[in-house]
């Protein structure tokens, strides 16, 4: 006779889960109570975003489903925005609330919600256990969920009485991978279309990819001569200094790049959905019916056909496509577009030089240019959303699979608790991460965790007093109308201090290296406040230039 918080920790131990994020609370004490008998590490975060947040980051990295557990009601409303970024971003997650007791259900009790109506659009798959005898059934489908087809959050909700109520039940054991893998016709149609093309080009996105794939891939690129571009927030896909790179096909867009799309005869889609962001609000590719002809890759047979109507439709996961490439070969002699590919890499290049001058007395571009030459190829980066991301997402150079963990569903405050996340997984890499002022408040709690937990991250506060891309556009829409976009922030450095941590403030680009040196060289988790001027509003285009047209 086990109780139920004592099966669910079991079942958690049966499919392997090495660590969980969580805030607790007095719904799920049981399963508390079962966890302090496992080697399961417990990392008790601030806020239920940034916990949720955190199992994200796990399972972009690891392609296993984070695991974060909350209370009900305010809790679980709170991880309500980690789900979104899982859903929009195909990460395997899965969220445990406490429950109301049963017999108190649909009364509208202390802190109830009713999850399934409350969740269905942010979640997978929305259950709630009402026996116990059933949580090794619930948690096997839970993990087989997430990670199938496209992968997604499942959100399991546990009942406080449940939880303790003891029963008989099977032994837990591991879910099993679904794999899918193309049809030799589908192979053998790839190779027809690829030898036909004249201006070719792969676009590679979404998730269930493993470092094996990438390199893999990548080979096979090589063997083609093949152009390839990184979905947003996909860049990790591909080497960067690879001759084969073309750009990051996100926001802001190279349009170059663009145009080298929308001409393209066929396009080779590995992965992603291509949705608003990475196709420029669908213009790349036209919807229903593409101009080029569309060979679409993805692990999940709805999304094939959904928006884009593909000439060939592949339903498998990048790995299981990626191992099937090696029988495409092609013929003897260069590929008529070896120039054009060469072209494109050139071109990505010149994109990918920040300025070296800019509004203020903070120049990024420097600073951009410093981190590229005094950080590893192996540096994971992780970022939320604003202006300020674009220096990472245009001008740094990723070298290898897993040093990135960004939402391209653009939700702020993620950059933070991905890198507390990122550097358990991997304490023997650096991790920095890149924050607006505006960004890291929205979950600079976390930085107490990261204190915590003894994880040296370096985080770069970009402030310049504003909530910049809203600004950005406000200027455009309603120039010299400023509403709601000011903001008033603390001494960042001094925060870090407070907390515990490393300070530093950058007023001037070349204070930059010697307080990132001393951030790197203190062991603590840093912050570094770099005072941007708000003119420098993008590379490219100031404040004042955006508001006068």
């Amino acid at each position: 006779m086990k109780t139920g918080g004592q099966l669910i920790v079991e079942a958690l131990v049966a499919n392997g889960v090495k660590r969980i994020s969580c805030v607790p609370g007095e719904s799920y004490l049981a399963v508390l109570d079962a966890l302090h008998d496992t080697d399961i590490d417990v990392v008790v975060c601030r806020q239920e975003g940034g916990a949720a947040m955190m199992a994200d980051c796990w399972g972009r990295l690891t392609g296993e489903p984070g695991i974060c557990m909350v209370t009900r009601g305010p809790g679980a409303t709170n991880a309500s925005a980690g789900l979104h970024v899982a859903r929009q971003d195909s990460i395997p997650m899965i969220l445990f609330i406490g429950q109301v007791q049963r017999d108190a259900r649909e009364r509208e009790a202390f802190q109830e919600i009713e999850y399934r109506r409350a969740f269905t659009e942010v979640a997978k798959w929305v259950g709630e256990i009402d026996d116990p005898a059933r949580i090794p059934e619930f948690v096997t489908r839970a993990f087989a969920v997430a990670t199938s087809g496209r992968p997604g959050p499942v959100v399991l909700t546990l009942p406080e009485d449940m939880l303790t109520e003891s029963t008989e039940a099977p032994p837990a054991r591991a879910y099993q991978p679904v794999e899918s893998h193309p049809g030799r016709g589908q192979v053998a149609r790839l190779k027809e279309l690829l030898a036909a093309a004249k201006r070719p080009i792969a676009i590679l996105g979404g998730t269930r990819w493993s470092a094996e794939s990438v390199t893999e891939f990548q080979r096979f690129a090589e063997r083609w001569r093949l152009p390839v571009g990184c979905s947003f927030r996909r860049q990790m896909l591909f080497d960067h200094f690879n001759p084969l790179y073309a750009g990051d096909v996100g926001i802001g867009i190279n349009p170059a790049l663009a145009k080298e799309i929308k001409e393209a005869d066929l396009v080779l889609l590995v992965g992603g959905r291509f949705s608003e962001m990475p196709s420029s609000s669908y213009t790349l590719i036209d919807v229903p019916y593409p101009r080029q002809t569309l060979v679409h890759v993805h692990p999940d047979p709805a999304e094939l056909g959904r928006v884009y109507r593909p000439d060939l439709a592949i339903a498998a996961s990048p790995r299981d496509f990626v191992a099937a490439l090696d029988d495409i070969r092609p013929a003897d002699g260069e590929p008529a577009w070896s120039a054009r590919t060469a072209a494109m890499h050139e071109a990505y290049l010149k994109w990918s030089t920040p300025p070296e001058k800019g509004p203020g007395d903070v120049q990024m571009g420097p600073i951009m240019n410093w981190i590229e030459a005094n950080t590893a190829p192996d540096t994971i980066f992780t970022n939320g959303a604003g202006n300020y991301a674009t220096w990472v997402h245009r001008f740094h150079r990723f070298r290898r699979y897993g040093t990135q963990a960004a939402p391209a569903s653009g939700s702020m405050g993620y950059g933070l608790p991905a890198a507390v996340a990122a550097k358990q997984l991997h304490p023997e890499r650096e991790v920095i991460c890149f924050a607006g002022d505006g960004c890291f408040l929205m979950h600079g709690q976390e930085f107490a965790t990261a204190i915590r937990y003894q994880l040296p991250i370096i985080v770069l506060v970009i402030n310049n007093g504003i909530y910049g891309t809203i600004r950005m556009h406000q200027e455009r829409e309603y120039p010299g109308r400023v509403s709601a976009t000011d903001l008033t922030n603390p001494d960042f450095a001094a925060l870090a201090r407070a907390y515990g941590g490393h300070g530093e403030t950058v007023e001037r680009t070349e204070e930059f290296a010697d307080a990132f040196l001393r951030a790197r060289a203190s062991g603590k988790p840093a912050i570094i406040e770099i005072k941007l001027d708000p003119e420098a509003i993008t590379p490219t285009r100031t404040l004042s230039e955006i508001r006068n047209g």
